[in-house]
């Protein structure tokens, strides 16, 4: 699944280069045709940079929300949790040796003999 959400980021990263170098070439042809000047070229592209790292944070902080949510939900043990079962059981085993240990060196009754 985090491949998956990688290699979607990474394509609309691709897009977003393909796009970049789309809006600089049309800029300019803009310029070349006398349309805009360069200072209203940078001004243009310095506001959809602006534009598209303020989207691209958005949408930045909305896929890691949405995969938070998504593991949070999942039916899988968390390293924690695994780590804290891991705990327990070694404190149950601890226990069980002591009382083995326990029961081992009790000396003998006579009601045990007969």
């Amino acid at each position: 699944m985090i491949d998956t959400v990688k290699k979607t980021l990474l394509a609309g990263l691709g897009a977003a280069v393909v796009t970049k170098e789309t809006v600089e070439g049309a800029l300019h042809d803009w310029i070349e045709k006398g349309k805009i000047t360069p200072e209203e070229a940078r001004g243009f592209a310095d506001r959809l940079i602006n534009t598209g790292e303020s989207r691209w944070e958005k949408a930045k902080d909305e896929v890691a929300q949405k995969i938070s949510d998504v593991v949070q939900k999942a039916p899988f043990a968390r390293k924690s949790e695994l780590n804290a079962l891991e705990a327990r059981i070694a404190v149950l085993e601890q226990a069980i040796l002591r009382a083995q240990f326990a029961s081992a060196n009790q000396p003998s009754t006579e009601s045990d003999i007969h």
